[in-house]
């Protein structure tokens, strides 16, 4: 069972805005504390003890410095982070206020183990930090120690961790870290793409292992993994030399329809495990073209087939219509939806993009002329809709047209008539009785 209790105090945002990354000594976070109860429940008639847990969130700030420093906001709850290998602030890009923190506790499960750095204990106890870019530049998280001045060594994980007042100083240690800078990505197809996974831990450590999992329609299948302990790696796309230096990105040569999903990078360093994950999403945004010119001219009555072309585009879904709309001044500029548009089939290209096309007959009458068609394609790899137009322009028919079928006619019986005179047998010249 779960329940969550929200107690906020004001915040003090303003207090690291203007700091430079080098110089900020205090970021505000939201610390998801927990408290776990055991309960009795009968459970199909029988009693049985379950973990009740309840969760309170908290305003409090990180604070960077030394052991015994006071607090800088006092009125809150302050995470002191002390000195160490694994310096905080080196991996903050950008300006603290694009900056989202939220602190958790961290059960670390299974029997307590030491981690294997100066000062630390078996029962110490542990937070993470997490740090969100506003606009999904990175994301990072950092596990902090804390040892207690007196350990509860016979409780369990959750009944060691010390409880939190609301003016309490904790003093930490940043001993791992982990963090991306590809948190969300968009890319076309077979385009290269690398998913950024970095780490850094406060010492050398025997024991690392690194996996990359891809989930894709409820499927989970590995692609990577790595052990220092044994030396040995499975799969491709991440070099093992830059692991060696805190670098686990993983390289996809050519991104395909398949390469689409949720990629998730995990670090273990016993006995902290930490993921990652990435989703990749492939975009390519379509090309739109016409079949006809931006200026196009018709006799009233002549039929014109007009084809609006997106290609190359995907995912699937893409909307296309025909508008209409009057270039006349003082006429109604609202368009109008053509109604009468024919759309053909999804056509597959090699490269695993989609095209489609959407076309109408124009048989125009000369309340038709000087008006705009445009074609306007919307698709989720555009910020605005393409939008490809022409302007119409009619004329009356011809007026010698309704002279054709009379002169014909006359012309008809003309011939009919030199033809029948030239069949008419002449009279002999020269023949006359004689008296």
């Amino acid at each position: 069972m779960a329940f969550i209790v929200y107690a906020f105090l004001p915040v003090l945002f303003t207090a690291v805005v203007s700091q430079s990354v080098d110089d900020v000594r205090w970021l505000p976070c939201q610390f998801r504390d927990e408290q776990v109860h055991i309960v009795e429940e009968v459970v199909i008639g029988r009693k049985m003890k379950v973990n009740e847990t309840k969760y309170q969130l908290r305003d409090a700030g990180l604070q960077f410095g030394q052991p015994g420093d006071s607090p800088l906001h006092s009125e809150l709850i302050t995470f002191l982070v002390t000195a160490s290998k694994v310096d905080v602030r080196r991996y903050f890009k950008g300006g603290l206020d694009t900056l989202q923190c939220e602190l958790h506790r961290h059960r670390m499960g299974g029997t307590p183990v030491r981690w294997p750095s100066l000062g630390a204990q078996e029962h110490d106890n542990w937070f993470t930090c997490t740090l969100r870019h506003t606009e999904g530049l990175f994301v990072i998280t950092y596990f902090l120690r804390h040892s207690p001045s007196v350990p509860n060594v016979v409780q369990p994980d959750f009944q060691q961790w010390v409880p939190v007042a609301d003016r309490d100083t904790i003093t930490t240690t940043a001993v791992m870290m982990v963090l991306s800078h590809t948190p969300s990505v968009e890319v076309g197809l077979m385009k290269e793409q690398t998913l950024n996974c970095e780490f850094a831990v406060d010492h050398k450590s025997a024991h690392l292992t690194v996996e990359w999992h891809l989930q894709r329609k409820g499927h989970r299948s590995k692609l990577f993994s790595y052990s220092s302990h044994t030396g040995q790696s499975e799969g491709s796309g991440v070099s093992v030399k830059a692991i060696a230096k805190g670098d686990a990105s993983l390289k996809i040569p050519l991104t395909r329809e398949t390469s689409e999903g949720t990629y998730v990078c995990s670090v273990h360093v016993p006995p902290i495990s930490s993921s990652h994950s990435m989703a990749l999403q492939l975009m390519e945004p379509p090309r739109v073209s016409l079949n006809v010119n931006s200026q196009v001219s018709l006799s009233e009555g002549e039929l014109q087939r007009v084809d609006c072309e997106a290609a190359g585009f995907y995912p699937l879904d893409v909307h296309m219509e025909w508008l209409k709309e009057s270039l006349t001044p003082g006429a109604s500029r609202m368009p109008e939806v053509l109604k009468v548009v024919t759309f053909s089939n999804h056509r597959n290209n090699p490269d695993g993009t989609y095209s489609l096309t959407a076309h109408f007959l124009l048989k125009p009458t000369l309340q038709d002329s000087g008006y705009r068609y445009t074609c306007r394609v919307s698709h989720d790899a555009l910020q605005m809709p393409i939008r490809k137009s022409f302007t119409l322009s009619v004329t009356e028919k011809d007026s010698y047209l309704w002279y054709i079928p009379p002169i014909l006619t006359i012309l008809g019986i003309l011939g009919f008539l030199l033809i029948r005179r030239r069949a008419v047998p002449k009279a002999p010249k020269g023949v006359y009785g004689r008296a």
